[in-house]
């Protein structure tokens, strides 16, 4: 068979969400039975991995223009240099301080021992004695065991990096994912605005900071970006060809089945997808009213996905699911109701089918002036309803040190910078991207009522609606880099596509002018001129917001050296005992999931209860360490007969926090671990 590049471009965009989706088939369910092993792995995953590579993409159509060799060669090259680049200043984040080292920790744990919860292992240091704590960040104390903050995807995919490579292998894993988000965001953008515009879609979201940046850490929104972006693709390509309700399986059934799992896998790695696929529900009933074979096996893909993912979270991560559950139960509530009422309008709408809404000549320009008005509030939100209230105390005093450290006045912790949302948009792509976007949003809503590009409307409706939800409430700590996290998955994206479809169809519309017979000049070089300034217009503000932030660096380099200088300090047969509670919380995963050793807490330990825990630790024939952020409360504690020695220190850089501007800069991070050493010596 000829390699065509349109059909190659199809193909190897539609991969990634393929194989992760393979792979969180078959990995999810070894890790909930307790087999999630590098063998067992390896011996079921990898060929459903090859078996779905293989045989998925083959069922695609090819697209219908004429591709040429050179958006296929851009976009690969593009994906390629953003990996290489994040690989080389990828982050080592294994302290909690926030989100990345927690799931690196997660990630540890699964790759090493293969099962959940973790077990305290209290029965190697001191029992039951009621001094001890077991509770850190983002690690939840339940009886006699402890679960990981979080869900269990992304852990389930950087997992394979550890076992090829150890702690290294682990934090080279998300670059490489979020280099593949880009390529599945290409193939979108080839998709549904034309193969020649990919590399414009690819390049922009590439430099765009937040991609970057959550790329360089363990986070879970590049294989989220992964398979929502990828599950559209699918579901684009599925729907290609026309099939009825009542045909016989075809290449456009499993391309669709395939598009529902990884919607659907989207929970097991963000629980928070679930607001995203409200829409494919909706959309699904479309296509059943619609009598379109593909409804069925979409749903069916939906469902298996979905049901994995409620069973990560509420069987494998509930105390996650009660820590969120005053955003989470109202989520759910909404999420019954919208299958309810899809079902219901399913039923009225089956006999008689999809309304005629083309037929209502005002309607399809009243719902773009309305994307229009729409964008016009979110941009006027801050000067008539500044947005208060985190509902954490926490949460007020940090907004407030950051308010202080930025010189903001008046100082208001309960600031959310909520309706800030959109100009977080604009900071890193442009306002330019986001004018052309508010256009390009308005024209698609505007054809979609007309019934015209109907490709357009899972698309449009997923992403109108993330977006809207998102800009409405982030619900986020609102510092930067760290609040552009909700932005990753789709909104950034959403921007930059309907920028570069507004983009492409104004070049058009100039090229209708060029075709006249008008020979003056201008009119031939319209279109290209139209096309530059608009490209320009889209690259230049994302690349310089990124060129003057924090790509320039590497956060918590050092990390990793120093967790092995740690684990070695530490005998094979020790029971660890953190005698200080603010370094409990950040270190006690480090100690337990990396270097193996059953740890406890101690919150104020005196000299009585440090002699009760060590002698509870001796009878058991262990050797016993005590750990601190410092040497004086290891001196005090032990009598000054042991020597103190610091195993860990970094001294390293890390991101700032900034409210009302771009991150820039960096500020400092210093990690240390003190420890004394008490062997057993019977």
């Amino acid at each position: 068979m000829r390699l065509l590049p349109g059909r190659f471009l199809a193909r190897v965009t539609a991969l990634p969400a393929i194989a992760v989706a393979a792979w969180l088939l078959v990995a999810f369910p070894l890790l909930a039975l307790g087999s999630f092993t590098p063998l067992v792995a390896a011996v079921l995953g990898l060929p459903a991995v090859i078996t779905a590579c293989t045989w998925v993409p083959r069922l695609l159509p090819d697209p219908e223009e004429d591709v040429p060799w050179w958006p296929v060669v851009l976009v690969l090259v593009i994906t390629v240099v953003f990996a290489a680049v994040q690989i080389a200043y990828h982050a080592e984040a294994l302290v909690i301080r926030r989100d990345p080292a927690s799931y690196a920790m997660y990630t540890t744990w699964i790759a090493e021992n293969g099962y959940l919860p973790i077990p305290q292992q209290r029965e190697l240091i001191a029992g039951d004695d009621p001094s001890l704590s077991y509770q850190s960040l983002a690690h939840y104390e339940r009886g006699d065991v402890i679960w990981p903050q979080f869900m269990a995807g992304a852990p389930l995919v950087t997992s394979v990096g550890y076992w090829l490579g150890g702690l290294d292998g682990m934090f080279v894993v998300t670059p490489v994912l979020g280099a593949l988000g880009v390529l599945v965001f290409a193939g979108l953008t080839a998709r549904l605005v034309g193969a020649r515009w990919a590399p414009l879609g690819a390049l922009v979201l590439a430099l765009c900071l937040p991609q970057q940046w959550v790329s360089r850490f363990t986070y879970s929104e590049p294989l989220t970006q992964i398979l929502l972006l990828g599950g559209l693709v699918l579901a684009h390509d599925a729907l290609a060809r026309r099939t009825d309700i009542t045909d016989r399986w075809s290449s456009a059934h499993t391309p669709a089945a395939v598009a529902g799992l990884a919607f659907g896998l989207g929970l097991v790695v963000r629980i928070d997808a679930i607001r995203d696929l409200l829409p494919v529900i909706g959309f699904v009933g479309l296509l059943l009213v619609a009598r379109r074979g593909q409804a069925p096996p979409l749903l069916g893909g939906l469902l298996v996905g979905t049901g994995l993912g409620l069973y990560a979270g509420y069987g494998l991560s509930l105390p996650y699911l009660e820590y969120l559950s005053d955003s989470l139960h109202p989520l759910l509530l909404i999420s019954a109701v919208v299958v309810l009422v899809t079902a219901a309008a399913t039923v009225a709408l089956w006999r008689h089918g999809i309304p005629r809404v083309e037929r209502v000549r005002w309607l399809p320009g009243t719902v773009a002036a309305l994307a229009l008005f729409a964008m016009l509030l979110f941009a006027i939100r801050p000067l008539l309803w500044p947005d208060y209230g985190h509902g954490s105390d926490f949460t007020d005093g940090w907004v407030a040190y950051v308010q202080e450290r930025e010189g903001l006045w008046p100082i208001e912790g309960s600031r959310t910078y909520y309706d800030m949302s959109l100009y977080w948009v604009g900071w890193y792509v442009g306002m330019a991207t986001v004018l052309f976007a508010s256009l390009g949003v308005a024209l698609v809503l505007r054809r979609l009522f007309q019934r015209r590009d109907p490709q357009w409307l899972l698309p449009a409706m997923l992403l109108v609606w993330t977006v809207g939800t998102t800009l409405l409430r982030p619900a986020i700590t609102p510092d930067h880099p760290w609040a552009s996290r909700r932005l990753v998955v789709l909104v950034l994206p959403a921007f930059i596509l309907f920028a570069v479809w507004f983009v492409a169809w104004l070049t058009r519309r100039c090229v209708v002018v060029d075709r006249t017979d008008d020979p003056r000049l201008m009119a031939r070089v319209l279109p290209a001129v139209v096309a530059a300034v608009s490209t320009v217009a889209l690259i230049v503000p994302t690349a310089v917001t990124s060129a003057a932030g924090i790509m320039g660096y590497r956060q918590d380099v050092g990390s990793v050296e120093a967790a092995h200088r740690l684990c070695d300090a530490l005998p094979e047969d020790s029971s660890v005992v953190v005698v200080d509670s603010g370094m409990a919380s950040n270190y006690m995963p480090l100690l337990r999931n990396v270097c193996g050793v059953p740890t406890a807490a101690m919150a104020e330990p005196t000299p009585r209860d440090v002699d009760r825990v060590v002698s509870a630790i001796h009878e058991r024939g262990r050797d016993a360490v005590l750990a601190a952020p410092d040497w004086e409360p290891l001196d005090r504690l032990t009598d000054g007969e042991v020597e103190p020695e610091r195993p860990f220190h970094v001294v390293a850089r890390m991101d700032p926090s900034t409210l009302m501007e771009p991150p820039t800069g960096s500020w400092t991070f210093t990690g240390s671990v003190w420890v004394s050493v008490l062997p057993h010596e019977g």
